[in-house]
């Protein structure tokens, strides 16, 4: 059984959040505002790793590979990168990485929202809030759908940077997508390799939360503000 990991949520605005424990998380950001959420997709607001590992693990031992070598490095990655690390030498790299595409997209036995995200994302206003992926936008799109979540009107995929995470280019780009700074987003990730779009040497703490059952939002003056969910 997969268990679940808590998302790292990375605030770009502030170096200090206080504690709090009804939210069950390291640190608070209940109350503070911000510009725009940026989003990773899988991991983050929906669970598609049964379906990743399934397609992964078939192609690590097709190629000769420890399946689970190669597992412990695909999440949050783009396909194209994953494949350049480990694939065979003479391998063509694009290829490859359009046929585990493909074998992706017709793999989505499984794949749920992470819970309460639908929710959470329906509520928020069209323009404040995008998702950054390492996944091509087909894929991202055929997944989102399987979860039932919805579609952001801003959506960064592989094929719109030529760095894929760790950089920080995808959310860089989702921000400037929105029209907002990069200061002044949150980012919500689940993955080390999600990287991290601060600029400065220092970087604010980082709050974790498990879901997004126990999380609601209010938008007021063009401003996001993190709250409870009522009971």
């Amino acid at each position: 059984p997969h268990h679940p990991q808590r998302l790292v949520v990375r605030a770009c605005v502030r170096p200090c959040m206080r504690s709090i424990d009804s939210m069950g998380a390291d640190q608070s950001l209940i109350g503070q505002h911000f510009a725009a959420f940026l989003f990773d997709m899988d991991g983050t607001i929906l669970n598609s790793i049964a379906a990743a590992e399934r397609i992964w693990a078939n192609w690590a031992t097709a190629n000769g590979l420890d399946p689970q070598m190669v597992l412990a490095a695909v999440h949050g990655v783009r396909a194209v990168d994953t494949i350049r690390r480990f694939a065979p030498a003479g391998t063509d790299i694009e290829a490859e990485a359009h046929r585990i595409t493909l074998a992706e997209i017709d793999d989505v036995e499984g794949i749920v929202e992470v819970p309460g995200a639908c929710e959470f994302l329906c509520a928020l206003p069209a323009d404040r809030w995008a998702v950054v992926t390492s996944a091509p936008r087909t894929l991202a799109l055929r997944r989102m759908a399987a979860g039932g979540l919805p579609i952001p009107d801003v959506l960064v995929t592989a094929e719109d940077v030529q760095r894929g995470k760790p950089a920080p280019d995808g959310f860089l780009l989702g921000a400037e997508r929105l029209g907002v700074p990069i200061t002044e987003c949150l980012v919500w990730e689940d993955s080390p390799a999600g990287g991290t779009p601060h600029t400065s040497t220092t970087a604010p703490a980082h709050a974790t939360v498990v879901d997004y059952t126990s999380l609601s939002t209010v938008a007021t003056d063009g401003r996001l503000q993190l709250v409870d969910r009522p009971s």
